[in-house]
């Protein structure tokens, strides 16, 4: 497990006793338990600080990896310009992740940045670190405006790339609770606070990290909240690890929640990853798949699986379809049965999806055990006489001009209307709206 530890943690300039001067005594516990954050990573000695600030540059639709050998701030805008802080950045590990990214179209990168000076989301925690260990490189994250679903993917991403690496490291996740807990507060009281903070802090007390992506957008916007997304991507760090969490503090002394915590994989139970579950997949079907991409990126050869089930043995056209940290990675089909029957139809779709869709480069090695895939058969196509006869969750479409014919699954993400579904399918064939068509329909049967 790349990960040895992920620390919650707020980031008050005043708990800086610099800048506090006696006001930080006011959040006691809050200090105290910075301290015993200190220690524990003292105690692991990690290679790589991975720290997620929603201070650092940050972009609607791009997470920022800052480039380069380090970085320096001070906590001048707080009146202690002699307090400093140096780092050293893993440039390495940033340049790796900027190449996963780019490989997976994950919005994430070493581009735009803005501002190189450390931001105070970084600093504060990094300014009780030093004092007890000092002997790491840092990987710091700007947030975005993008999904929790995404910024959870994020997580599942950087986890891979410290595995590829083979670092020892620990996730700090800088971020505060509402900001709108008391009257005297930077934002006044609004009762979506404290609401916010009590349910954060059962999450966390829970380790029950994939509850983090239902928190509603609105809840987080009222609560004027500014960490949910650092503690996402955490979650997602440990997708599917069995945490044990050690909550140190909570505070609101300032109508500001700050929160600590400590979440520790569990030693001889780390849990199995959605990901490997899903490549030991009981569906035949997948699990085929997933055999054929793996002996194929690996050797270049087809696995001999025979078709030993009904099911493999009848004809039918099916999709291979392959998903990385929540990114289309390849997806290669037949409409309807090429092959002498489905188990070859699934190997040489599964071939095509993951070395030779023109839109990705080929997988490779690397990324196998993060690769989700799933498998639709497909029924024959029936054609029908108008857009009235389809259905977006139920069937799937072809338009057809000519030789020109194009394809859309159903029940994707994203696609809402019947005009949506043609409206695509058109653009994959380079038909033009103003062309007739003819439609057919088919439906599905997912495995996943």
């Amino acid at each position: 497990m790349p990960f040895s530890a992920g620390f919650m943690v707020p980031h008050p300039p005043l708990a800086v006793h610099e800048v506090g001067r006696g006001e930080e005594e006011k959040i006691g516990a809050t200090i105290d338990a910075f301290d015993k954050v200190a220690q524990r990573i003292a105690q692991l000695k990690p290679d790589t600080i991975i720290l997620t600030s929603p201070h650092s540059v940050m972009y609607t639709d791009y997470f920022h990896v800052s480039p380069g050998a380090g970085a320096s701030g001070s906590f001048s805008g707080f009146r202690a310009p002699e307090v400093r802080i140096d780092v050293k950045y893993d440039g390495e590990f940033a340049l790796i992740l900027n190449n996963r990214a780019n490989k997976t179209g994950f919005p994430a990168g070493i581009e735009g940045e803005r501002d190189k000076s450390l931001d105070h989301g970084t600093m504060v925690p990094l300014y009780f670190i030093n004092r007890r260990y000092s002997d790491y490189k840092l990987v710091r994250i700007g947030l975005s405006g993008l999904p929790l679903s995404v910024h959870y993917n994020f997580g599942r991403l950087l986890r891979s790339v410290c595995d590829q690496l083979g670092r020892r490291a620990v996730f700090i996740a800088s971020g505060d609770l509402s900001h709108c807990q008391k009257e005297d507060g930077p934002y006044g009281f609004k009762k979506e606070g404290p609401e916010y903070d009590e349910r954060l802090m059962d999450v966390m007390r829970r380790g029950a990290f994939k509850e983090l992506l239902d928190f509603d957008e609105d809840l987080l916007h009222k609560s004027e909240e500014c960490g949910h997304r650092s503690f996402a991507i955490m979650a997602g760090a440990f997708d599917s690890v069995a945490i044990e969490p050690e909550i140190l503090s909570h505070e609101a002394t300032f109508g500001v929640g700050y929160g600590i915590g400590i979440f520790t994989p569990k030693a001889g139970d780390l849990g199995a990853s959605e990901i490997k579950a899903a490549a030991e997949s009981k569906d035949r079907l997948v699990a085929l798949a997933k055999e054929t991409v793996r002996e194929y990126v690996t050797s270049g050869k087809k696995p001999s699986y025979a078709a030993d089930t009904q099911e493999l043995r009848k004809r039918a056209g099916a999709f291979v379809s392959i998903h990385e940290f929540g990114m289309l990675r390849g997806c290669i089909g037949t409409i309807s049965a090429v092959y002498e029957n489905l188990a070859e139809e699934i190997k040489e779709n599964a071939i095509s999806a993951s070395t030779k869709d023109p839109r990705f480069s080929p997988i490779t090695e690397e990324e196998l055990s993060d690769l989700e895939i799933n498998v639709d058969v497909l029924s024959e196509a029936e054609a029908i006489d108008s857009p009235q006869e389809l259905d977006v969750k139920r069937y799937g479409v072809i338009v057809e001009n000519g030789f020109k014919r194009g394809l859309l699954l159903p029940d994707l993400e994203g696609v809402d209307t019947v005009e949506e579904q043609i409206s695509i399918a058109r653009r994959k064939a380079g038909i033009s709206p103003s062309e007739k068509v003819r439609l057919y329909r088919f439906e599905v049967v997912r495995h996943v």
